[in-house]
C-alpha cells in the first residue's frame, strides 16, 4: 500500500473527527489549549487502536476468505462512506458541555473511530502491515482535529457536514478502488 493510499485512507478515516472538531471549537468550553490537545490527542489515539484490533480479527480469519476479501473490503468501506454521507444531512444536537473530558471524551473517540475497525479488518484481508497505516492514521486524525477545533472556533459549525459527507465519498472510492483492482 502506498504513502498517497494511506493518507486517503487517513484524511477519510479523520472527517468524523474532523467534523466532531469543528462543532466542538465552537464551544465556549474549548477555549483553553489543553482541552484542544486533549481531544486531539484521543481522536488520533483511538483512530490508531480501531484498525490496529479490526486488523487482528481480520488476520484471524483471513485463509477463509482470501478469494472474497476484496468484496468485503468494498461493502465495509462503501457502508462506512454511505452512513457517512446519511448522517452528514442529519442534525446532530450534541450537548454543550466540554466534549474534551470524562464520558464525553470516550464517547466521541470511539463513535469518531468505529470506521476504523472496518478499515483494520480490510486491511487484514488485504494482508498489508498494519503499524505504519495506523500510526499514519493517528497522526492525521490528531493534527486534523486540532486544526477542526481552530476552524470550529472562526467558522462555526456551518461546514461541519460537508466534511462528513467528504470523507464518506473517499472511502467509497477507496473501495471501489479495491475492488476494481482485484476484479482486473
Amino acid at each position: 500500500m502506498s504513502f498517497l493510499e494511506i493518507m486517503i485512507i487517513s484524511v477519510g478515516l479523520a472527517m468524523d473527527a474532523f467534523a466532531v472538531s469543528i462543532g466542538s471549537g465552537t464551544l465556549s468550553s474549548m477555549r483553553d489549549m489543553r482541552s484542544k490537545i486533549r481531544l486531539a490527542f484521543h481522536f488520533g489515539l483511538f483512530q490508531f487502536l480501531m484498525p490496529v484490533i479490526g486488523w487482528f480479527l481480520g488476520s484471524t480469519v483471513q485463509s477463509y476468505v482470501e478469494q472474497f476479501d476484496h468484496w468485503i473490503g468494498f461493502v465495509l468501506l462503501s457502508y462506512i462512506g454511505i452512513k457517512m454521507i446519511y448522517e452528514s444531512f442529519g442534525n446532530d444536537h450534541s450537548a454543550r458541555q466540554n466534549p474534551s473530558k470524562g464520558k464525553s471524551l470516550v464517547i466521541l473517540s470511539v463513535a469518531t473511530s468505529i470506521d476504523a475497525l472496518a478499515v483494520g479488518f480490510t486491511l487484514a484481508m488485504l494482508s498489508v502491515n498494519i503499524w505504519y497505516p495506523c500510526i499514519i492514521i493517528g497522526i492525521v486524525t490528531a493534527l486534523l482535529s486540532i486544526t477542526g477545533i481552530q476552524l470550529g472556533e472562526k467558522l462555526g459549525v456551518r461546514f461541519g457536514k460537508k466534511m462528513e459527507l467528504l470523507g464518506g465519498l473517499v472511502l467509497i472510492a477507496i473501495g471501489v478502488k479495491i475492488l476494481l483492482e482485484h476484479i482486473s
